[in-house]
């Protein structure tokens, strides 16, 4: 029935109408690209399985929420979820290279090239987009505070000259800024952690 359905849009929307099998076929249908994106980034079978069920444990309450929003773009958003997922797994475990320590001259084991760590970039690029992310929903006094101070590199004084605050309020609104930050990592559970 849904072989001859290529288009994924109509089978969310069968999936959220109930069809159970349409999730099936979409599965089956991305399951080879989805898969291999992640085991190019895991390198272990059993993990890169893990996080593919993961993923679509997360697609299939996205969409039992019916918080999906149809743009046509199921394949992209699947892999979004799949990436954020590997990020995720690699900040839990921490990762680091393990060096035997062995008669033989190994070059990696006393150099490190930062630059060509994807992993390391792929993780802080991730762990930069969630601060941004955070500081967008802080407060509009807080938010003006925090980016002048940290980004802007002002001191307080400075802070206080351009907000027309004085410098108590500025540090005030700067510690709960961070306050909050705090709380919204902790209400989202995100890791910030390379």
């Amino acid at each position: 029935m849904y072989k001859k359905i290529a288009d994924d849009s109509v089978l969310v929307r069968e999936y959220i109408n109930g069809k159970e099998i349409a999730l099936e076929f979409l599965v089956r249908k991305h399951q080879q690209r989805i898969f291999s994106f992640i085991y190019s980034k895991v390198q272990d079978r059993d993990v890169a399985e893990d996080i593919f069920q993961d993923t679509f444990i997360k697609v299939i309450k996205t969409l039992k929420k019916g918080n999906y929003n149809e743009e046509g773009k199921f394949l992209p958003w699947v892999m979004r979820i799949s990436h954020n997922l590997v990020i995720d797994y690699f900040r839990k475990n921490n990762r680091m290279p393990f060096f035997n320590n062995s008669d033989e001259f190994d070059i990696f084991s006393i150099i490190s090239d930062d630059a060509l760590n994807a992993e390391k970039r792929i993780i802080k690029d991730q762990i930069l987009l969630d601060v941004k992310n955070l500081i967008e929903e802080l407060p509009e006094e807080q938010k003006e505070v925090l980016k002048m101070r940290i980004y802007m590199d002002m001191s307080f004084n400075e802070i206080s000259e351009n907000t027309g605050v004085s410098i108590n309020t500025a540090l005030g609104r700067m510690r709960y800024a961070l306050i909050n930050i705090r709380k919204l990592i902790d209400k989202n559970k995100i890791i910030l952690i390379n």
